[in-house]
Parts: C-alpha cells; sequence; structure tokens
C-alpha cells in the first residue's frame, strides 16, 4: 500500500514537472510565431506602401499595370514563404510541447 502511494505520488510529480515544461515551451513558441507574424506584417506593410508610391508616380497605364503585376506576385511569394515559415513554426512547437510527455507516456507502455 505505501508503495502504491509513493509510485502514485512520483508520477504526479513527474507529470506536473511535464506540464510545467511543456507550458515553458508553449509559451517560447506562441512568442516565436507571434514575433514571425508581426514582422512579416510590418515587410508586407512597407512592401505596399513603396507598391502605392509606384503607382502614384506611374506616367502610363501599362506601367501601372506592370507595377500592380509586380507587386501581386511579389505579395504572393512572399505570402506563401512566411506561411511555411510559420507553419513550420507551429509544427515545431507541438514536437516541443510534447517532449516532456514522451517519458510518462513510455513508462505507461
Amino acid at each position: 500500500m505505501t508503495q502504491t502511494y509513493e509510485d502514485f505520488s512520483k508520477y504526479g510529480k513527474e507529470f506536473a514537472d511535464s506540464g510545467l515544461k511543456s507550458f515553458a515551451s508553449l509559451s517560447k513558441g506562441a512568442q516565436a510565431i507571434a514575433t514571425e507574424a508581426g514582422e512579416y506584417t510590418k515587410k508586407s506593410f512597407e512592401a505596399g506602401s513603396a507598391a502605392a508610391e509606384k503607382l502614384l508616380s506611374a506616367k502610363s497605364l501599362e506601367k501601372a499595370i506592370e507595377i500592380q503585376s509586380d507587386f501581386a506576385r511579389q505579395s504572393y511569394e512572399s505570402f506563401v514563404t512566411e506561411a511555411t515559415k510559420i507553419g513550420d513554426l507551429y509544427a515545431e512547437l507541438a514536437k516541443e510541447a510534447y517532449k516532456p510527455f514522451e517519458s510518462i507516456v513510455a513508462k505507461a507502455k
């Protein structure tokens, strides 16, 4: 009986420690994702502002269409790159959050 209580107490402590480590990983990962999203937003706004200035200085309709097409292409490429980065950050976040529980899951098997 005493051994069972000690085992239960030990596993409870391990689980609590793992939960705290997992929470720390989640906080760190969420901060990285927020930072990356903020940087992308800033770059996107700057690119949009630069494109608007170029459009206003265009001398012909053809030049304006060319500027708009270039901006759309660059915006799409930038978005795809950023979406991939953020997706990778989410995958890494999930892996890091699960790591503290791996040993507990392995013991349960």
